[in-house]
């Protein structure tokens, strides 16, 4: 249907932003090569922490376009789709296919409560907009609405649907969906703080976070899990987990932007109402960052 490789480790890149909060396309571009030279399989832009709802449809789409050319067919690239209506879904699932994106990651409508009558009825529909194959996104601790793995067995039918990006913080839910849906979907774990845990389970592609300011540990601790190499990846898992804790905050985005600031990988500028983390919580944040820093693994 596609050549996107749906395993391992797909960043859910930042949105870059000017201080008059503009789009800053060239620190963006400079980002993404560095990600890839890094060694990720994917790119994923405007999802959670890429701030797809602070972004109008015209900036969506520049970010969609630019990503394409930018990345030069290098590594599959996937945008995400969370519209506030299941129509404003289906246009821009049309738009990306246009664009020229190789997949997307769908979320439920935005704002919201649907039911699962209708989540199903809107994860369909988007599917029904364009040829690309789909990543469903399942986070109900963010969002308020749970896909379950029932609703996945239901959903299985959609040739379109092919991955399952996995958020609940529920590491039961690899096993789950594994026993009933079988090998039908690629399971990503969406989770930074529990990776090496769905991977033991089964998820063979990882959605990241801090891969925006650690893109090279992230590798190391991504081909060790998938290697086999049980002790040496649970190290760079203990290194690595006060980052990855960042991860499952609402704040999640200033705190990778600001990770991000710390490796020079990028600004920490957020769009409001997201503003700079300061106080005492900006210094508990900067310890665990420059902690990181200073006591960085290298590969043996």
């Amino acid at each position: 249907m596609n050549p996107v490789s749906w395993a391992g480790v797909f960043p859910a890149v930042t949105t870059h932003f000017h201080e008059d909060e503009s789009l800053d396309l060239p620190s963006m571009g400079r980002h993404l090569n560095r990600l890839v030279s890094a060694g990720v399989h994917g790119i994923i832009v405007l999802g959670t922490v890429g701030e797809n709802n602070s972004l109008n449809p015209d900036e969506k789409r520049t970010v969609m376009r630019f990503a394409v050319e930018a990345i030069e067919k290098r590594v599959p690239v996937l945008a995400g789709v969370a519209e506030t209506t299941t129509a404003a879904a289906c246009r821009f699932a049309a738009d990306a296919q246009k664009i020229g994106v190789d997949g997307l990651m769908v979320l439920p409508a935005m704002i919201y409560k649907a039911d699962p009558r209708e989540t199903l009825a809107h994860f369909r529909a988007v599917a029904q907009a364009s040829d690309l194959p789909i990543m469903c996104y399942n986070n109900p601790v963010s969002y308020g609405i749970d896909i379950t793995p029932k609703m996945f067995a239901d959903l299985a039918d959609e040739p379109r649907f092919v991955a399952i990006k996995e958020s609940s913080e529920n590491v039961r839910r690899i096993t789950d969906l594994k026993i009933l849906c079988g090998d039908r979907y690629r399971l990503f774990c969406g989770v930074d703080d529990l990776v090496l845990e769905s991977v033991l389970l089964g998820a063979i592609g990882w959605v990241s976070g801090l891969v925006n300011a650690f893109p090279d540990e992230n590798r190391l601790l991504w081909d060790y899990a998938t290697r086999g190499q049980f002790n040496e990846a649970l190290k760079i898992y203990r290194w690595y987990t006060p980052l990855l804790h960042l991860d499952t905050h609402p704040k999640l985005v200033q705190y990778i932007k600001l990770a991000m600031a710390e490796t020079g990988m990028g600004s920490e500028k957020t769009r409001a109402p997201r503003l700079p983390i300061v106080g005492p919580e900006r210094e508990e944040i900067l310890q665990v960052i420059r902690q990181a820093i200073a006591t960085r693994p290298r590969a043996s």
